[in-house]
């Protein structure tokens, strides 16, 4: 196995994380966090990273962390990278929560927000977990990385992937949104238009990462893309200070996001570090026409059924099956959450109110949120005093030549 090769005992002195192991989520081996993991090779199910949760809480001053600079890595200590030096960052993190004053009127609401994550470099949520992957890539002389992506996945990997001086190889569906394919390139990385999904894109690179010697960054193919997401969990927390809203709404395609916010809410539970430890009701939201995720939890499922002919307008929800299937849908059942299929129609008209009533112009994910609000509302779902956050992932922007 390969160690890691820059991380000596002069670099040790500079440690700034409380990594203590891998460990995998289907049968709790654990792993050394210094060697290159990609998932249990015993039982297939993604690795996540676990840190010293003790010392943090003996050591490390919460409040002293909101007075660093801006930016995901003032959370460093419960980021997987060892030397600072590695962390490679292009101003991601600390997007704003916003509230929305004229929808939540509209719709009867008290307390409704959006976490907008188009702030981002490259303009969407994806900056963070490839931020996190690409830097503990590097720290562990990882060389070259490979990624099947929908998308933003995939100008985010390029991105960081040329600050840190890494070659990339991405793989994306042809009908994929041209703004994700120009900006992949721009960066340097070699881009291969792929027949089909992601799922057939995830094939093909996957063969070449084990014939060539790639390393595949895919969604939880890894074990640190998870742990840049998760600092959105963080986020809402010291926004709310040190609480958690009531409902999250959050659009689910690979599902690192709700995975990693379920994952900093325990983190912050065991540190002591929420006012009040009830977690908030997580809803994963699809598309109609690819809902693999929704089709599972109504049949009360530990994992999902490929989703055959998956369509819809909202390229990052067209994903037929998650390689984290499992720890989605269980973080759905732990926290009395549900999931919601909306219509491309719905998505497409929520995406003009959102813009039209607060200035916003959401990705289709994002606006698929609004949309699912709506129906969670009519259902008596949701309650008129309750803080209930929706999550807008990308800019609209990103999606203006594309046909769907």
């Amino acid at each position: 196995m390969k160690t890691l090769s820059n991380y000596s005992s002069s670099s040790k002195a500079m440690t700034q994380s409380y990594l203590s192991h891998l460990e995998c989520s289907g049968c709790g081996k654990q792993y050394n966090h210094n060697e290159i993991h990609t998932f249990c090779p015993i039982c297939q199910s993604p690795l996540l990273a676990l840190y010293d949760l003790k010392r943090v809480r003996q050591t490390v001053d919460r409040d002293e962390i909101t007075s660093r600079k801006k930016g995901m890595w003032r959370w460093h200590d419960l980021l997987p990278v060892l030397n600072p030096e590695n962390q490679i960052f292009l101003g991601e993190g600390d997007t704003p929560l916003l509230s929305l004053p004229r929808l939540q009127s509209e719709l009867g609401l008290s307390n409704l927000y959006v976490k907008d994550e188009s702030s981002n470099p490259t303009g969407s949520f994806k900056a963070r977990g490839l931020a996190a992957a690409i830097s503990k890539a590097r720290e562990l002389g990882v060389e070259k990385v490979i990624i099947p992506t929908a998308g933003n996945a995939g100008g985010a990997m390029a991105a960081y992937a040329a600050r840190a001086g890494l070659k990339a190889h991405i793989f994306m569906p042809k009908d994929t949104p041209h703004a994700n394919i120009e900006e992949s390139r721009m960066a340097g990385a070699q881009v291969i238009l792929v027949d089909g999904l992601i799922s057939d894109a995830a094939g093909m690179a996957g063969e070449k990462a084990r014939a060539e010697g790639w390393f595949d960054v895919s969604t939880f193919k890894e074990p640190y893309r998870v742990e840049g997401k998760k600092v959105m969990g963080y986020e809402l927390a010291e926004a709310f200070n040190w609480q958690l809203p009531e409902v999250i709404i959050y659009p689910t395609g690979g599902g690192t996001g709700l995975i990693g916010m379920w994952k900093a809410f325990a983190e912050l539970e065991a540190l002591g570090w929420l006012e009040n430890v009830k977690r908030p009701r997580m809803v994963s939201v699809q598309a109609s026409g690819c809902a693999p995720v929704v089709k599972a939890f109504e049949k009360g499922a530990s994992f999902c059924d490929f989703w055959i002919n998956a369509q819809t307008v909202a390229s990052g929800l067209r994903v037929p099956k998650s390689f984290a299937d499992h720890l989605i849908l269980q973080d759905i059942y732990d926290s009395n959450g549900t999931a919601v299929a909306v219509t491309d129609e719905a998505i497409l008209e929520s995406q003009k109110h959102l813009a039209r009533m607060e200035g916003i112009f959401a990705a289709p994910e994002g606006a698929a949120t609004l949309a699912a609000l709506k129906k969670l509302i009519r259902q008596g779902w949701v309650h008129p005093e309750e803080r209930i956050v929706l999550f807008n992932t990308g800019s609209g922007l990103k999606y203006l030549d594309h046909k769907g």
